[in-house]
């Protein structure tokens, strides 16, 4: 699971994919975690990638 930015989902999208073979599920970051980073950038998460 990946925390991204809007920059980054797609990146996000492709390594879960190489990694797991299947589509991932893609939610927006919730509420009470907006203050998340993205794990490739650090800048504030708007998406979480994975199950």
């Amino acid at each position: 699971m990946w925390k991204c930015c809007e920059q980054h989902v797609e990146l996000a999208i492709d390594m879960y994919v190489d990694e797991k073979q299947q589509a991932p599920e893609i939610s927006t970051t919730p509420v009470d975690k907006k203050e998340e980073l993205c794990d490739f950038c650090k800048q504030r998460a708007t998406y979480i990638v994975g199950n």
